[in-house]
């Protein structure tokens, strides 16, 4: 079976009206709505925001990221068939229950498309809000290797790899390079604490001191409204990555939302519930490719450390993976995302022209 054709692999090459340059990600593309498109569209759909604010189409792709590189398999296939509209109906779902629950509101407006939502303009906050329930990965390896003091946590001794945490913690890393904070390396991805936040609230984003208990309060709760819904399927939801940002509503507040995406199989690790009581782990997240590639080449320290991240960037373009393992992952995520949201993941034969059609035909972004 021919599986290339199906895969959205390129999503920064649309026709989508816009007067600013498209912003590509690993996973997704922004597409910034001029503002007469932004203000027609909250107009005729009524959409919950003030009539000014500023929108965007994100178009997720099939792609898949790991170790901050792109991989690519056997046969021309440049992505995980079904991943995109897997992750999209994941991270909505959740986004949908947190509004149902009270919590916060996201970034989404619309869902056009399994690969496309509308969002608004929100102000970044620069962190990665990683929540851990278990100690496993990063984590795990600082911690075998000594560490005590992570992210401004104390840890007790004795943790054994894959334990359940006393407490879920919070441990914040720098979403971007930010510079002139006093202690913080300017560098992404860095680990930094709750006292280097309070200490430079400003510079990460936040408007108030009092916003990072808010934030905090979203992470937990967010965590574990998740975590409960998980467990129902016999899944353990094990640590996720978190993103938030400032919007003005629509009565001029600002307000603190969740963004980005969340609870997914890209941003989390979840492990079988079952698996798990028998000392096993299986895991239902990208960490299982993960895993594969560290066994997959001979010498996984170009995977794990960062001062090595030339000869990474090779190894990604220069190798075809076996098309197996990107086709497992597409079980994974297909898998998953039927089990959270309990309906089928609608994969196109052709997803480029169903969004070109869409986004012309009904949203008149398209000329």
């Amino acid at each position: 079976m021919t599986y290339a054709n199906s895969v959205l692999a390129v999503n920064d090459d649309l026709p989508i009206r816009t007067n600013r340059p498209v912003h590509s990600g690993k996973v997704r593309s922004v597409y910034w709505l001029t503002a007469e498109d932004s203000a027609r569209l909250i107009r005729e759909r009524d959409y919950p925001v003030r009539a000014d604010a500023p929108l965007a189409v994100m178009v997720i792709s099939d792609r898949l990221s790991a170790f901050d590189c792109i991989w690519h398999a056997e046969g021309g296939l440049n992505g995980v068939p079904g991943k995109g509209a897997a992750l999209n109906a994941i991270a909505s779902h959740w986004f949908s229950l947190f509004r149902n629950e009270g919590l916060a509101d996201s970034h989404i407006v619309d869902i056009p498309h399994p690969f496309v939502w509308i969002v608004q303009q929100a102000q970044p906050v620069r962190i990665e809000a990683i929540c851990r329930q278990y100690i496993t990965g990063s984590m795990w390896r600082a911690y075998a290797n000594g560490e005590r003091d992570f992210c401004g946590n104390q840890l007790p001794e004795g943790l054994q790899k894959n334990q359940r945490l006393p407490e879920l913690l919070i441990t914040p890393s720098t979403k971007g390079i930010l510079k002139g904070i006093p202690g913080v390396p300017e560098a992404d991805d860095v680990n930094i604490s709750r006292q280097d936040i309070q200490d430079n609230y400003a510079a990460f984003g936040f408007k108030t001191q009092d916003d990072i208990a808010l934030y905090e309060k979203l992470l937990a709760e967010g965590f574990a409204a998740i975590s409960e819904e998980l467990s129902s399927i016999d899944q353990i939801f094990v640590d996720t990555k978190f993103e938030f940002g400032y919007v003005t509503d629509r009565h001029g507040q600002q307000r603190l939302i969740y963004m980005d995406e969340v609870g997914t199989p890209d941003s989390s690790r979840i492990w079988n519930g079952e698996d798990f009581r028998q000392g096993q782990i299986v895991e239902q997240s990208k960490e299982a490719f993960r895993q594969f590639l560290l066994n997959h080449f001979p010498d996984p320290d170009i995977l794990l450390n960062k001062n090595r991240m030339d000869e990474r960037l090779a190894l990604a373009r220069d190798n075809a993976l076996p098309q197996q393992a990107l086709l497992d992952v597409s079980r994974t995520y297909i898998k998953m995302a039927e089990k959270i949201t309990g309906q089928h993941v609608y994969v196109p034969d052709n997803p480029k022209a169903e969004i070109i059609n869409i986004l012309r035909d009904h949203y008149h972004l398209i000329d």
